[in-house]
């Protein structure tokens, strides 16, 4: 997720629901069932879309070789027009697999070299650590792994040096883990990578993967740009107000600079289509080779360093999501979040399924929670099963490494540096705890004005995640030691709050 507030993005998960127990097939294997599992799909989201505000949602799956395209609702309670397979979103992170795909093809064509220093390509490049800025590689950049602080969203405006101009100022973010060594979710390292982009390609960000992935792969939907989807069906941005969907027309701005993390706007039916490129053999829709299989494989294999990001990662390849399952399938994912659209992707190479939904509501949050998090999408057409997770009661002993506050840092859209801490506390066998926006990095959050959290171990230093309920919402999150043992970290939502 590219997400907005550190403090706003995990509190939106609290209010997911828990995972459905329901049984559920091994495998799709006749017309019928499949059909049966879109009914059931249907009413899953309908329902969500009551449940959690949800103006209009867009999907589209690809089972046993079958397409599966809907919309449901409207774009904008205000002017209500329907939804349908080309109307456009803003996909959010997952636009951080176009530009991996655009590192891979310029791979393929030996332009680029993964395991080279980024100072190879940008010389200049620095951030606060010298010995990390001088060391730090471009497929570190890709699996997360660069271990700077990640969260930077500065506006620098809508001119082509957007990027030249965000990378220049990253020498005020501070190192918080050896590069290489700890998953950490890092915005600011995809936009390095697509700095990489436009110097080896000579254009823009924007239009080197439009011409090497959106043209080849016929996107015709897929754009960065609003006044490049004039003329399409758009899916406005809402809120949810005291329980309904509002349209807040300021959620739909994003930053140039911004671009290679989230900025994407594209509809199911050219997510599918995407989909299909990255289940295949690396050809285009005109029979053109556009990537070896290998370069594809590559994308989905070597995951860096493990961790959780809602779900349980065995790591990142290059920008996807790896994620392990009961079943031994890796399960390929992504997923986006930006003000007013949520939206969720994903992938089983090995059963050939693939999955996308996209919202236009913060209440989006929800439903993708429940359909990606959740493996209720997976065992109904791919017969695959989240490795299992059930909550532990925990002593007062053997919480006590994890009590305490947990801070972690963001630079916003005007370059001021935010902090938001959450303060953990051991009762009933679980952690409980609070979490809140600092203007001050001395003050503690109080009761009255933060946001309630929990966690319920499953093993060792990984746990699910509680609501304000108590209950489990379907997302997991974990705990980091350091070299001697300590409890160093909490990491939620990919983001790493470090241990004071």
């Amino acid at each position: 997720m590219l997400g907005g507030a550190l403090a706003g993005a995990a509190a939106a998960a609290l209010s997911a629901c828990s995972s459905d127990p329901s049984p559920a097939p091994a495998t799709t294997t006749t017309a019928a069932d499949v059909d049966a599992g879109f009914a059931e799909l249907d009413a899953k989201i309908e329902a969500g879309m009551k449940s959690y505000a949800i103006p209009g949602v867009a999907v589209a799956l690809l089972v046993d070789g079958r397409e599966y395209v809907k919309g449901y609702g409207v774009t904008n309670v205000d002017h209500p027009v329907p939804v349908d397979g080309d109307t456009v979103f803003r996909i959010g992170s997952t636009t951080k697999t176009f530009t991996g795909t655009t590192v891979m093809r310029l791979v393929d064509q030996g332009r680029i070299d993964l395991d080279a220093p980024v100072r190879r390509y940008l010389p200049d490049f620095a951030v606060a650590d010298p010995a990390a800025s001088a060391a730090v590689t471009v497929r570190q950049l890709l699996n997360h792994t660069s271990g700077w602080l990640g969260d930077d969203l500065q506006d620098f405006g809508r001119g082509d040096d957007a990027l030249a101009r965000y990378v220049a100022s990253m020498t005020r973010l501070p190192q918080l883990t050896p590069p290489g060594r700890v998953f950490a979710y890092n915005n600011a390292g995809l936009v390095v990578a697509g700095r990489i982009i436009e110097v080896v390609t000579g254009s823009t960000y924007e239009d080197a993967v439009q011409n090497l992935v959106l043209e080849p792969l016929e996107l015709n939907h897929t754009r960065y740009f609003s006044d490049q989807v004039i003329g399409f069906n758009v899916a406005s941005s809402h809120n949810v107000v005291d329980g309904k969907p509002v349209v807040d027309n300021q959620f739909w701005m994003f930053p140039r600079s911004c671009n290679p993390t989230g900025a994407l706007i594209s509809s199911a039916q050219d997510q599918l289509r995407y989909a299909r490129f990255h289940l295949g053999d690396g050809t285009a829709p005109d029979g053109t080779r556009l990537m070896s299989p290998a370069a594809l494989t590559a994308m989905r294999s070597n995951p860096g360093a493990g961790g959780t990001l809602q779900v349980e990662l065995a790591g990142m390849g290059v920008t996807w999501m790896l994620r392990p399952s009961a079943e031994d399938e890796v399960i390929v994912q992504h997923g986006g979040t930006w003000q007013g659209q949520r939206s969720g992707f994903l992938m089983v190479p090995g059963r050939n399924f693939a999955m996308t939904v996209l919202t236009n509501s913060e209440g989006g949050a929800a439903l993708t929670t429940e359909l990606f998090a959740d493996d209720w999408a997976l065992r109904r057409f791919a017969g695959v099963t989240n490795l299992p997770a059930a909550p532990q009661t925990r002593t007062a002993a053997e919480l006590a490494p994890y009590e305490g506050r947990y801070v972690a840092e963001q630079v916003v859209e005007s370059g001021n540096l935010e902090r938001v801490a959450i303060e953990f506390r051991a009762g009933d066998g679980r952690l409980h705890g609070t979490m809140a926006d600092l203007v001050d990095v001395g003050v503690h959050p109080g009761e009255d004005d933060s946001a309630h959290l929990g966690l319920a171990f499953y093993r060792d230093d990984y746990g699910i995640d509680l609501g304000q309920d108590g209950e489990p919402v379907g997302t997991r999150s974990n705990f980091v030691r350091d070299q001697n043992g300590r409890v160093a970290w909490f990491r939620s939502h990919g983001r790493l709050y470090r241990h004071e």
